[in-house]
């Protein structure tokens, strides 16, 4: 089999999501890569770095400086009559893109998998993660997005793949690209974070948000984090949230504070490798997944905490 697998980039360095993306790919056969942009002749250097990958096509084109869904997806679909599978990071672009191309390909697409049991079956998370659905295809081309924190990272460094451009972008005609407003920070970014301090609707307003969880994340070294319902209540971006319906995490450690646990929360980060839960309520559903609980007045707790890191 031959899997094509689109880079995610910012326009100027791939993410890691595509990293854990080749991992899953090489379990399906040989993985092509797929770099789509505008003046993107250093990243298609570095991925032809990674590790696994056999080549890397080239989309240069001003059709796709910003990776418009719709200008991508007419591209990769008539990419795919030299491939078996197309996968992409389960990020909001990829999401974005995916969906389009299985639309174009008459094919059903296979979201968030979690393993690769064989060259048409797939696992998935069903019901927030509480059940794991095994899919089998009858596709003859499958569509598949990948979760970055169920497959180790591919390296980086030891490829030598050769890189190819492609033709075929054009302006479907039907976006444009606007503007971004892009919040830059120096702690990491949550998805690539191995240390996440998250906070949640206890800590009662943003302003304790950002006096109680963001000293104790600089002297950490951690990314910040937050519960829908903080981000729902308005104490910080949306960018923040972890959970179902935000990020997917797994970091080497997570400490949550003043998060309850509900359901949607544990779906983005039961899997990280230690759990640290700082609740007053000795009954909180967080405590069942905790590696380690603490509970008391976060108020006293984390200033403590933080005085003392």
């Amino acid at each position: 089999m031959k899997a094509l697998v689109l880079v995610e980039h910012d326009g100027h360095a791939i993410k890691d999501a595509t990293l854990p993306t080749v991992t899953a790919a090489a379990k399906l056969g040989d993985v092509t890569l797929l770099v789509a942009g505008q003046g993107v002749g250093a990243i298609a250097e570095a991925a032809a770095k990674i590790a696994g990958v056999a080549e890397v096509l080239v989309a240069d084109d001003a059709a796709l400086a910003h990776m418009l869904a719709e200008n991508v997806a007419p591209l990769v679909a008539g990419l795919m009559t030299d491939y078996d599978a197309f996968l992409v990071p389960a990020t909001t672009n990829g999401k974005n893109i995916a969906p389009r191309v299985a639309a174009l390909l008459d094919v059903t697409m296979i979201s968030e998998i979690l393993s690769v049991e064989g060259p048409d079956t797939f696992t998935r998370p069903i019901y927030a993660g509480n059940a794991i659905a095994t899919v089998q295809t009858k596709d003859a081309k499958s569509v598949l997005s990948v979760r970055g924190t169920a497959f180790e990272k591919a390296p980086a460094e030891g490829g030598a793949a050769t890189i190819e451009p492609v033709s075929g972008a054009a302006d479907a005609g039907v976006s444009e690209y606007v503007g971004s407003e892009i919040a830059t920070s120096a702690r990491p970014e949550l998805t690539s974070a191995k240390i996440i301090v998250s906070g949640g609707r206890a800590l009662q307003s943003g302003e304790n948000f950002t006096a109680l969880i963001e000293p104790l994340a600089d002297k950490l070294g951690a990314g910040v984090g937050a519960s829908r319902a903080a981000v729902d209540a308005g104490y910080v971006p949306n960018d923040y949230q972890v959970g179902q319906t935000g990020k997917i995490v797994a970091p080497e450690v997570y400490i949550a504070i003043g998060i309850s646990g509900a359901i949607q929360h544990l779906a983005g980060m039961k899997d990280s490798k230690v759990i640290i839960a700082i609740n007053k309520d000795e009954d909180a559903p967080i405590f069942q997944v905790a590696d380690v609980g603490l509970v008391g007045d976060l108020f006293k707790i984390v200033p403590e905490l933080t005085e003392k890191l």
